[in-house]
């Protein structure tokens, strides 16, 4: 038993947040997997996962550590948390075009920056990788699952279904140290209004006629484009990212042009506009050509 890790695992559970084993030096759980599964102990209804065998219980995480010096992983969904993982570029050394790719940390502050928001502070963990972990703590009553690249590129949420590696650990590339605030703020409602999913589509009833569809499209429009221009100063540019989002599904379908969609929401974003137009038009192109390239037949089949 290495009394650091056991030290780390405890600290973390004292905050609330439910812990498991992860392998000796590394990111992977430890604990048995299916196939494997005794059926006895926390197993004895059915095989239970590492997010069902996380826990806050001191006494079962002493018996955990008391086998190995086992890394922390921290399930976020039962923690309430929202982690945000800003990552680094991987290794490609052998591929040029790779060289000045910004990492997530940077990506992210770009997006605060379009949204007209300082980067949140909260508790933070630097990672192995020289990334870091932001843990936010999550709403009553909302459920957020996982992300990769929605916010930004080579930016990451970890929720239900997710994971994380907590301070204290260590693997062969570094080890993970806690740093920052000394506590998780709540996550902030810009932020929170992007992670959460867009509403889809209202669908037409069987039987529709050809051209209904478009109908649809033009009042969600309606809809986006009024919710744009009747966000308060700290949620527009959030709002606006959302909204584009939303209706990037629609242009790629084929029910609305792109032109028609920027025109309408710059003109909703511009209307009492608190930043430099430019701004609001950049985080419309960059929402439209996610939404676009995700809700493409390409997309959504990849």
């Amino acid at each position: 038993m290495n009394t650091h890790l056991l030290n780390a695992a405890l600290s973390a559970a004292e905050r609330g947040w439910h812990v498991f084993p992860l392998r000796v030096g590394s990111k992977r759980p430890a604990l048995h997997g299916e196939t494997s599964c005794p059926r006895t102990g926390p197993c004895a209804s059915g095989h239970a996962k590492w997010e069902q065998r996380a826990t806050t219980d001191p006494e079962r995480i002493r018996a955990a550590w008391s086998h190995g010096a086992f890394n922390i992983g921290i399930a976020t969904g039962p923690s309430r948390l929202i982690v945000v993982d800003l990552d680094m570029p991987k290794d490609k050394s052998d591929d040029k075009g790779s060289e000045g790719t910004p990492d997530g940390v940077t990506t992210f502050e770009a997006l605060c920056e379009r949204t007209g928001h300082a980067v949140p502070d909260t508790y933070r963990t630097r990672t192995a990788s020289g990334g870091a972990h932001l843990y936010f703590t999550a709403p009553d009553g909302v459920r957020l699952t996982n992300t990769a690249g929605t916010l930004a590129p080579l930016v990451d949420t970890r929720a239900c279904g997710g994971y994380v590696v907590a301070a204290g650990s260590t693997t062969p590339a570094g080890p993970y140290k806690a740093v920052g605030a000394p506590v998780a703020a709540p996550v902030p409602a810009w932020l929170l209004s992007i992670l959460q999913p867009a509403p889809k589509p209202a669908q037409a009833p069987t039987g529709v006629v050809a051209g209904q569809s478009s109908r649809y499209a033009d009042v969600a429009l309606t809809n986006e484009v009024r919710n744009v221009a009747t966000a308060s100063d700290g949620t527009r540019n959030a709002t606006l990212l959302r909204a584009a989002r939303a209706l990037g599904r629609f242009i790629a379908s084929g029910d609305l042009t792109r032109p028609v969609v920027e025109q309408a929401l710059r003109g909703a974003a511009g209307a009492n506009a608190t930043q430099p137009q430019r701004y609001y038009d950049d985080v419309i192109r960059r929402a439209l050509d996610w939404s676009i390239t995700h809700n493409s037949p390409r997309g959504r089949s990849a």
